[in-house]
């Protein structure tokens, strides 16, 4: 008989309300875009725009100029870190966040080995870092580049290689709002002018156990699986049983043991969710192994069409629709044929203060219809 771990149960509208407090989500935070990026520990950005409209739906007195001012100051960066994918990090965490997730980066050439036969990875590393620090480059330029050296192996596995060996930064215009740009590449290092941490060693405590504490700050309570799948890594039980006698421990309906800070805010169950706009990809909906917390069972993989992810709804917490910008409209496609007077009323609120937000000075009209081409309502 497996023992069950011990604890108080949390239930999922526990375990939402606990999340969206320390997303920025019950209610705005009076922070800095800075200061939200820090405590979020990093905001996923594949896409220029997403940031912004995170930032929109958590900050009170945001305006896109904030978080473009702090990328062109160099105090954030656009680098791929969690889960492999493109982040916005301050300075600080891409310089610390990179080295710890590095494993899952090297273990990710193993499906560009046949590209790279013959390829020494520590010849390919320095000569990728002397060209992005002459200047950035973009893929195809490093492509191109290291294509001399090797010209026998795939240039696509040669460029992939390169970012996967080193911590590249896409370097500004690109990631600023309302303009555009290639993306371009330099190091980390040469970008903010000073040295990244030193890759944790195996066994040692700090880094790992600095990024468990600062998880749950931002996403707890929540399972080792759950930490597991937002950083993109494996074998982080350690950690959080050196952390043990510092955690709370409470298990969720089914059972899993979740670890929390004592100090962290669990709200009551039945606080009021307005609700909130959010982009493709917010880490709200990516960062746990059990998303049941934000997306009812019955709406998994609402938010997505093949490989097309669209914009996401909450309403009073849960996953409830998704939303476009389409031409002069903001179209907004709920999930169940839900949505009451009220309801309705506090999503078009809602709309019209992002649309405020991020686009003043432009009129968009506001209505409900598709967004999903062929999905069911």
């Amino acid at each position: 008989m497996t023992k069950q771990p011990f604890g108080p149960v949390l239930g999922s509208r526990a375990l939402n309300r606990a999340t969206l407090g320390r997303q920025l989500l019950l209610r705005r935070s009076p922070w800095s875009a800075k200061e939200a990026v820090a405590h979020l520990v990093g905001l996923q950005a594949q896409n220029v725009k997403p940031p912004y409209y995170a930032l929109a739906a958590r900050l009170d007195g945001f305006v896109p100029e904030q978080l473009s001012q702090l990328m062109a100051d160099r105090e954030v960066v656009r680098i791929v870190t969690l889960r492999s994918t493109i982040h916005t990090h301050t300075a600080a965490d891409a310089l610390t966040l990179r080295p710890l997730v590095q494993p899952a980066r090297t273990r990710e050439l193993t499906a560009f080995r046949k590209g790279l036969a013959g390829v020494d990875l520590d010849r390919l590393a320095a000569l990728a870092r002397d060209l992005v620090e002459a200047e950035p480059r973009t893929m195809a330029g490093l492509r191109e580049a290291l294509r001399g050296e090797w010209p026998d192996a795939d240039p696509g596995s040669l460029a992939v290689a390169a970012r996967c060996v080193l911590p590249l930064v896409q370097v500004t215009p690109r990631g600023l709002w309302g303009r555009s740009g290639q993306v371009a590449l330099t190091t980390a290092e040469h970008w903010l002018g000073r040295p990244a941490a030193p890759a944790p060693a195996p066994g040692t405590s700090g880094a790992t156990d600095a990024a468990v504490l600062r998880y749950l700050a931002a996403f707890g309570p929540a399972s080792v699986k759950d930490m597991q799948t937002w950083a993109g890594l494996t074998r982080l039980r350690a950690a959080f049983e050196r952390l043990r006698p510092r955690l709370l421990t409470f298990r969720d309906e089914n059972g899993a043991e979740l670890f929390d800070l004592p100090d962290a805010p669990r709200p009551d169950p039945d606080t009021p969710a307005p609700p909130r706009f959010l982009p493709e990809f917010d880490n709200l909906l990516l960062s746990h192994a059990d998303r049941t917390r934000v997306v009812p069972p019955g709406y998994r993989g609402r938010a997505w069409q093949g490989n097309q992810a669209f914009p996401t709804l909450l309403v009073d917490g849960f996953l409830a629709g998704v939303w476009k910008l389409t031409g002069d409209a903001l179209v907004i496609e709920t999930f169940g044929g839900r949505s009451g007077t009220a309801e309705r009323a506090a999503i078009l609120a809602e709309g019209e203060r992002m649309l405020a937000t991020l686009h003043p000075g432009t009129s968009y009209d506001i209505r409900f219809g598709a967004v999903v081409p062929g999905a069911g309502r």
